[in-house]
C-alpha cells in the first residue's frame, strides 16, 4: 500500500466507525450523509482489503485487522490534532456551548462559581448541565460531553482527569434539634438520618438499608466501628437532603462544601461528625479527543480556578 495515496478523511471515517459501530451514527457524528459514510466504508474496505465491520447477532462488529489498526489510527489522529491546535488561541467572544455532566453535589457547589466567572470573561458562552443519569462513559469518551464532574469509584484508563478538591463531611440538622448541644456518637445513632449520594454514571438503583457495602462512605465508616445508623430517607439530590434536615428528627451527613451553602442560615446547625469519615475526592474527567482543543484547555483552566477560589473561600 502506498501511504501517499491515502485520503486522510478515510482515517477519520475509520476512527469514528470503529467507535460507533454504526454507519448512521458515524455519519451523524461527522455531520455527513449516511450514503456518504457508506461510500467511505466501501472505500476503506477496498483500501484495507478487509471488511472492517461485519454484521453479527450483536450488531456491527470490527474485524481482527480493524481492531488492531484502531489504536494506531486513533493515536495518529490525536497527534495530528495536537500539532494543528498548538498555535491556535481560543476566542473568548465565541458562542460555544460547553456540555458538562455534573452531580447534584458539584452542581450545587462548584457550578454557581463557575458560571459567575464565565459571565465576566466570556458572556456569549452557554453551559449545558447534564445529570449522571443522562450520560455514559461512552459519551465522554466520544467527546459528546466536554467533561464530567463527580466522584468516581473507577475510571477508564484512557480518560484525562484532574482532582478539583478533597472534601470532609458535616452533619446538618435543624437548629432546634434537642441534641445540638449534646452531640455525640450515641445521640447520632439514636437519631434518624437522610442518606444522599450519586456517584459515577447511569441510572440509579433502589437502595437497601442493610447493604452496607453499597451505602457509601458514611455507613462504611460506621461499620468499621461496628455501628449502624437508622436511615429513614434515601435521596440522590443534595438540595433535597438539606431541606429534609430541617425536620426536627432528621440528620443529613453530607460533604462539607454542600453543607456550607447554608452556613449563614440560622435555621440550620452544622456540626462535625462524632466519628471519623474519610474524605471524598471531586474530579473532572474528559476525553483524549478534546485534550488538545484550545477551547477545552481554556475551559478546564476556568473550572480549576473556580474550584480553587471556592475552596479558599470556604476554609
Amino acid at each position: 500500500m502506498n501511504i501517499s495515496g491515502i485520503d486522510l478523511n478515510l482515517l477519520i471515517y475509520f476512527d469514528v466507525l470503529l467507535r460507533e459501530k454504526n454507519v448512521t451514527r458515524a455519519a451523524s457524528m461527522l455531520n455527513i450523509t449516511q450514503p456518504a459514510m457508506s461510500n467511505g466504508l466501501r472505500r476503506l474496505r477496498t483500501l484495507l482489503d478487509d471488511p472492517v465491520l461485519v454484521r453479527t447477532s450483536g450488531g456491527m462488529t470490527p474485524t481482527e485487522k480493524a481492531r488492531k489498526l484502531a489504536p494506531v489510527i486513533r493515536k495518529l489522529l490525536l497527534e495530528l490534532e495536537e500539532a494543528l491546535q498548538e498555535e491556535k488561541e481560543f476566542d473568548q467572544s465565541s458562542h460555544r456551548v460547553f456540555r458538562i455532566m455534573a452531580s447534584d453535589y458539584a452542581e450545587s457547589t462548584l457550578i454557581p462559581r463557575l458560571l459567575s466567572k464565565l459571565s465576566k470573561v466570556a458572556p456569549n458562552m452557554t453551559v449545558d448541565i447534564m445529570t449522571p443519569s443522562d450520560v455514559t462513559f461512552h459519551d465522554v469518551e466520544e467527546g459528546k460531553i466536554d467533561m464530567a464532574i463527580n466522584r468516581f469509584d473507577e475510571l477508564p484508563q484512557s480518560f484525562y482527569q484532574k482532582t478539583l478538591w478533597h472534601d470532609s463531611f458535616t452533619c446538618m440538622m435543624n437548629a432546634d434539634n434537642p441534641i445540638v448541644n449534646k452531640f455525640n456518637l450515641n445521640h447520632y445513632l439514636a437519631s434518624k438520618h437522610v442518606w444522599v449520594s450519586k456517584t459515577g454514571f447511569g441510572v440509579g438503583v433502589g437502595m437497601n438499608p442493610h447493604d452496607v457495602q453499597k451505602l457509601g462512605w458514611v455507613d462504611e465508616a460506621l461499620n468499621r466501628l461496628g455501628k449502624k445508623r437508622d436511615i429513614k430517607v434515601f435521596t440522590r439530590n443534595y438540595n433535597v437532603a438539606m431541606q429534609l434536615a430541617l425536620q426536627d428528627e432528621l440528620i443529613a451527613t453530607l460533604p462539607t462544601q454542600a453543607a456550607l451553602i447554608h452556613e449563614n442560615n440560622s435555621d440550620y446547625t452544622l456540626l462535625e461528625p462524632p466519628f471519623p469519615i474519610p474524605n471524598i475526592e471531586l474530579k473532572m474527567i474528559w476525553s483524549p479527543l478534546l485534550h488538545h482543543d484550545a477551547s477545552h484547555i481554556w475551559f478546564r483552566q476556568l473550572v480549576l480556578e473556580a474550584a480553587t477560589e471556592l475552596r479558599a473561600d470556604n476554609k
